[in-house]
């Protein structure tokens, strides 16, 4: 996928995004290096505005996923490996 189509997905998913509570996110994985096929999912790192439950993520992964119509794993900054941070 090329980087216009990243930018469509971003600007696609910012109303969801900020109605869902969401104050910072980004893109990662294989849609965002290229290597992406049209089965790729999209990988969404997000940070909340304050405290979420897991309900409030998962309502928010199936809104993506039927916005974009492919399937969207969403994980939140403060649950990502430290030893992955700097890979992403």
């Amino acid at each position: 996928m090329g980087s216009a189509a990243v930018d469509e997905i971003k600007e696609m998913a910012v109303h969801v995004l900020r109605e869902n509570g969401v104050c910072r996110a980004a893109l990662f994985g294989s849609m965002v290096t290229g290597e992406d096929s049209s089965g790729s999912d999209v990988d969404m790192l997000v940070e909340f505005e304050g405290k979420k439950s897991l309900l409030d993520l998962a309502g928010l992964k199936i809104a993506l996923e039927d916005l974009l119509g492919r399937k969207v794993d969403v994980i939140t900054y403060g649950s990502l490996n430290p030893l992955l941070r700097d890979r992403i």
